[in-house]
């Protein structure tokens, strides 16, 4: 089973990460983009934490080395938020 909004977001990150002019930026956001493509085809899906945590990094690196990405890494954030709401818990 693939999580399609999961899939998406990575695809976004990889492309975000081929358009940021800052190395540092590239290497996490393919990082994250890897993680994403990983959880989206998972036997078992990512919880709230790990989501959070990866939504965490995109917010610094946003505020940050990949401030020219910003738009795009909204994007991804926003497919990560409509994986999340149909997920039970927090």
């Amino acid at each position: 089973m693939t999580r399609e909004e999961l899939a998406t977001a990575s695809d976004v990150l990889e492309s975000a990460a081929e358009e940021t002019d800052s190395d540092d930026a590239n290497e996490r956001l393919d990082e994250l983009a890897d993680q994403l493509e990983r959880l989206s085809t998972a036997d078992r899906g990512p919880d709230h934490g790990r989501l959070a945590r990866i939504q965490s990094a995109l917010s610094e690196i946003a505020g940050g080395d990949g401030e020219d990405v910003a738009e795009t890494l909204d994007d991804a954030d926003d497919k990560i938020n409509e994986y999340r709401s149909d997920l039970e818990g927090v």
